[in-house]
């Protein structure tokens, strides 16, 4: 079997997303997401001038020499447009080889190591008690963790919580959104919420909450032990991880468990941390991660010293990276929850997918492959608009950690 032609598809159904195509000589197809929220045509160029040449003639079913020619070939290593397009490569190859053996994806992997994967989505509120109502919604519906946000009070757009009745969306039409930040209002105010969760909903629920980067090492420390009574299942993203023994500081401060990397690249940006077990879960994923082959060797280190995987999924990843990471879910030894952010209703028309959701878990499906695929004549409906992530910047001005 070779590879003779693949192609990238940009689309905005709903918000933007980048898919590569790729064809065979015998008939078989496969996708591959390479979305990167807010740089979308830097990796749409990427694929288009610098890797699908390289594709044309190759073995689709050389899955690991690919990756290496990808990664180790373009000299400049990492970063997330290089990894991104290599994990649209490989998902579309992993795609194709199940896909040839008949099989669902997690059955090449090695089969299932679980029925199906422990799901959050995401629930906020302008203020705790709407909150608290969106955590109940949630419930109702047969989730069995949720991640809480709400608005602080004197700030006037808090991250995680939505504008109206709609699904949270960060990126906005036009230049960056500029929004204000104070850390000590937000450290003052978030344990009020959780002490209202745990006293609606006790203790059978998992809770958990996204920090987004915001804090330092010791405000961070100061967060994890305030939140201790309410048993969070992870405090995500407490601190910009440039500087992975700033974590230490963290760690010996608080109990509360840490959950961090979506925006990590490869195994080196959370060696140390996973090494030196400064944290509980690691969030690399399908599309920013270099695929399933790497997050593979990720999740290997990181079951050595008993961390356990916790894959982003919101929205600006397509559901054919959601499909692609339920297949990886349920092999992964060391798995731990996977994050999912519900698609609009026209994101899942132009991506017809396998993937269900039922009592609290996601299942990837039976059908050959990852599952999902895209509706070419729907997707060229919605064409590419630009869209940013916000600034943020202090009361002062100070520009700081979006």
């Amino acid at each position: 079997m070779k590879i003779t032609s693949a192609r990238v598809i940009v689309t905005c159904p709903g918000r933007n997303f980048v898919t590569l195509k790729i064809e065979t000589d015998e008939g078989l197809t496969g996708v591959g997401d390479a979305t990167l929220n807010g740089r979308e045509l830097a990796v749409a160029s990427y694929l288009t001038d610098h890797v699908i040449p390289c594709l044309i003639g190759r073995d689709p079913h050389r899955i690991e020499d690919t990756w290496q020619y990808l990664y180790r070939g373009a000299y400049w290593r990492r970063g997330p447009v290089t990894m991104s397009a290599i994990a649209a490569v490989d998902t579309a190859l992993w795609d194709i080889k199940a896909k040839a053996a008949g099989l669902p994806l997690y059955q090449m992997l090695g089969g299932r190591s679980r029925d199906g994967a422990l799901v959050y989505p995401h629930a906020n509120g302008a203020d705790i008690e709407e909150t608290v109502d969106r955590v109940g919604d949630f419930l109702a519906k047969g989730f069995k963790a949720v991640r809480a946000q709400c608005g602080i009070p004197g700030i006037a757009t808090t991250y995680g919580v939505a504008h109206g009745s709609k699904f949270y969306e960060p990126a906005t039409k036009g230049l960056p959104e500029e929004q204000i930040w104070s850390t000590e209002r937000y450290l003052d105010f978030v344990p009020k919420l959780f002490a209202r969760l745990r006293e609606v909903y006790g203790f059978g629920p998992h809770f958990l909450h996204d920090v987004h980067h915001r804090l330092t090492p010791i405000e961070a420390a100061r967060l994890g032990k305030s939140l201790e009574p309410y048993r969070l299942f992870w405090m995500e993203d407490p601190s910009p991880a440039e500087n992975q023994e700033a974590f230490r500081l963290i760690r010996q401060h608080t109990v509360t468990p840490i959950a961090v990397g979506e925006v990590f690249n490869s195994i080196h940006d959370c060696r140390e941390l996973i090494q030196n077990q400064l944290i509980d879960y690691i969030r690399t994923t399908v599309v920013h991660a270099g695929g399933i082959t790497h997050l593979r060797r990720i999740a290997d280190l990181a079951s050595l010293y008993q961390v356990r995987t916790g894959s982003h999924g919101a929205t600006d990843l397509s559901p054919i990276c959601m499909g692609a990471a339920l297949h990886f879910d349920v092999w992964v030894p060391n798995f731990g929850i996977q994050e999912y952010m519900i698609h609009a209703p026209v994101t899942d028309e132009v991506f017809p997918h396998a993937y269900t959701f039922q009592d609290g878990y996601m299942f990837p499906g039976e059908v050959p492959g990852h599952g999902v695929d895209i509706d070419e004549r729907l997707a060229a409906e919605y064409p590419y608009d630009p869209a940013y992530l916000p600034v943020c910047r202090l009361e002062d001005g100070t520009l700081w950690n979006w």
